[in-house]
């Protein structure tokens, strides 16, 4: 599964491999089909296999190398290849959180975490096919300390 690093006060995570796997499958398995056309009918098709191996291929490596950490004032998403996006959130702004559990990702013990925020970049903040952990209670302690170092009230 994912690694899971806790230097101080840090958490850092990283989308499992088998849930990067189960995003590129219907890339691969489409790849099937055209490489019966190519051999059969039309040897042409041979490219349209190769292009979907090629983006697949790209899909797994964009999601592997999505990194996600939670230090005690802020969360950092770093996404990208060849470009690089670093997308960061103070604590404070965290408003909600949704664990969602696909069946799959229960059989994977994976989850995805979606974080409704009140910056007005990053509204919703995505951590995909995250190991199943006790991150939620660890989100809601530090949120509420970095409220109260800030002196935040929150007004619904």
């Amino acid at each position: 599964m994912a690694p899971i690093t806790n230097n101080s006060d840090n958490i850092t995570l990283e989308p499992a491999g088998l849930f990067a796997m189960l995003k590129t499958s219907p890339f691969v398995i489409s790849t099937i089909p055209s490489t019966w056309l190519a051999y059969h009918y039309q040897p042409l098709f041979i490219f349209l296999s190769i292009l979907l191996i090629l983006f697949a291929l790209y899909r797994y490596i964009f999601i592997r190398r999505a990194i996600y950490l939670v230090t005690p004032e802020y969360i950092r998403i770093t996404t990208g290849i060849l470009f690089k996006r670093t997308d960061t959130v103070e604590l404070f702004r965290v408003k909600d959180y949704i664990i969602t559990q696909p069946l799959l990702l229960q059989l994977l013990n994976l989850m995805d975490l979606q974080l409704k925020t009140t910056d007005p970049e990053n509204p919703i903040l995505w951590l995909r096919g995250i190991p199943q952990t006790n991150i939620i209670d660890t989100l809601r302690d530090r949120i509420l300390q970095c409220r109260q170092y800030n002196n935040i009230l929150e007004i619904n």
